[in-house]
């Protein structure tokens, strides 16, 4: 017999609106889970246990008046510590900010409420969101539930180790560079970066604004054990907001997609992205002969560009930020933040206005060949990570593992430059897999306002690996 704690969403979903269980017992299992595993690995900064009770009685008050509850009904589901949410605060990691309290919910994180969702806590990042693993002076380092040697990855760490280990069922998270994927793709679940501009992006708490590259770049996005789910999460989060200038009136399940496409493959035997752990590559052709036998041409091709896109992310994003936040960091005392600052003003070249301008004018030119070379691949598949796994070291060499970290993740880079959706999906290396390993996974592709194709694609992989069960921390 599975406990609430280990349903997926849709599974909740369909319990609640039956009246089988009530919101209450799924808050009451599931606030039991966080409580038996969250001190092992730290992923939730704040138990939100009086407000999901609450919100519990709430919504089996008004389906027992006979109201049919909103989409997510009974759905648990915890938020970043980036995003507002009212009654706690958007701390970002950081002592100067633990008592910055909002006075309105963030849209995605007001949506989720509206459909029914129960709020069960708020999820560890790096400061700032702002490192490839998640930690910081003020919670801590968050653990990976399979292997607390191994990084739990960032910034949305917290979140995924919150899905995989059953503290939720989906977790809203974040990304610029990887932010959702990178932790999906280390705690084996899966993680989606929508197109910019179908989740608002707004927290009422940045009173300055967001830098222009994370206007371009920042999504919301969702972090699930099922497709069904991630798709659910999409749905509800997504729709215009006055708030977000670039959000559009545009539903992201509702565009009709053909049954099959051409997919590329890219497992770098030109040696396009370096050293790649033979076990990622079986991972990548493993997830292409499933999409073979579906029906999907595939081919081992290598996407144009790859270099010069990942030149001009470093252009833009790191110089940006390295140009931002440098004067900042006596004012931010946090270990890995400055690390990762440093990092970024070590690769940044001096910014002027007019090699600002030409980066620019180079992502316009990159964007457009991708998408020409996706008029014969619309979908693609790219390593997440060069590695298996990587290793969680020490503080004092902290600026080591964000370079080594930043050196092992190039292809999640590309989604955010080019403004396309990109899904995480976990899969083993090998037919022969145990339940006791770690997946893998692959980052899958798709061209600008394509996000169903990632679905639609992940879901292929998900039929042959069957959907993510909920583990339990180890060690």
């Amino acid at each position: 017999m599975t406990q609430p704690w280990q349903w997926s969403a849709t599974t909740t979903l369909a319990h609640t609106r039956s009246k089988k269980v009530s919101c209450r017992e799924i808050a009451v299992a599931t606030l039991e889970r966080i409580a038996a595993v969250n001190p092992s690995v730290n992923a939730l900064t704040c138990v939100l246990g009086d407000e999901a009770l609450l919100a519990a009685d709430r919504a089996d008050a008004a389906h027992q008046r006979g109201e049919p509850g909103g989409p997510m009904l009974g759905v648990t589901v915890t938020t970043k510590i980036n995003t507002d949410q009212v009654g706690t605060p958007t701390d970002d990691g950081l002592s100067r900010f633990a008592s910055r309290m909002p006075t309105e919910d963030s849209p995605a994180v007001a949506r989720l409420r509206a459909a029914g969702a129960l709020l069960v806590g708020r999820s560890n990042s790096p400061a700032m969101g702002l490192a490839q693993n998640t930690g910081n002076d003020l919670h801590g380092l968050t653990l990976n539930p399979w292997d607390r040697a191994t990084v739990a990855g960032g910034s949305s760490g917290g979140a995924a180790v919150a899905v995989a280990t059953g503290m939720c069922a989906i977790a809203q998270g974040n990304d610029l560079a990887g932010s959702v994927r990178w932790p999906a793709f280390c705690n084996g679940v899966l993680g989606f970066r929508p197109t910019p501009g179908l989740i608002p992006y707004y927290n009422a708490t940045y009173r300055g604004g967001m830098v222009f590259c994370e206007q371009l770049m920042t999504v919301h996005g969702p972090i699930a054990r099922t497709v069904d789910d991630l798709a659910l999460a999409l749905k509800v989060m997504s729709g215009p907001d006055w708030r977000d200038p670039v959000t559009v009136p545009l539903d992201p399940l509702g565009m009709a997609m053909p049954a099959r496409c051409r997919v590329a493959i890219s497992v770098g035997t030109s040696g396009l992205w370096g050293p790649i752990d033979p076990a990622v590559v079986r991972a990548l052709r493993r997830a292409g002969r499933m999409l073979q036998a579906a029906g999907y041409e595939v081919d081992e091709v290598d996407p144009p560009l790859v270099s010069e896109t990942l030149q001009c992310f470093d252009d833009i994003v790191t110089a940006e930020l390295a140009d931002t936040l440098g004067p900042l960091l006596p004012k931010f005392p946090d270990g890995m933040l400055n690390a990762s600052v440093r990092f970024m003003q070590e690769r940044a070249v001096p910014v002027t206005l007019g090699s600002y301008m030409a980066a620019l004018r180079q992502r316009d030119h990159l964007v457009r060949q991708w998408q020409h070379f996706m008029q014969t691949y619309p979908v693609i598949l790219l390593p997440p990570c060069l590695s298996a796994s990587m290793p969680v070291r020490p503080a004092e060499t902290a600026d080591l593992n964000v370079r080594q970290l930043y050196q092992q993740l190039p292809a999640l880079r590309i989604a955010p430059l080019l403004g396309f959706p990109a899904l995480a999906m976990p899969l083993h290396a090998d037919d022969n897999r145990s339940p006791q390993e770690r997946p893998l996974g692959v980052d899958i592709l798709a061209g600008r306002w394509q996000d169903a194709r990632c679905l639609q694609v992940a879901k292929v992989i998900e039929q042959h690996e069957g959907e993510r069960p909920v583990i339990t921390p180890r060690g």
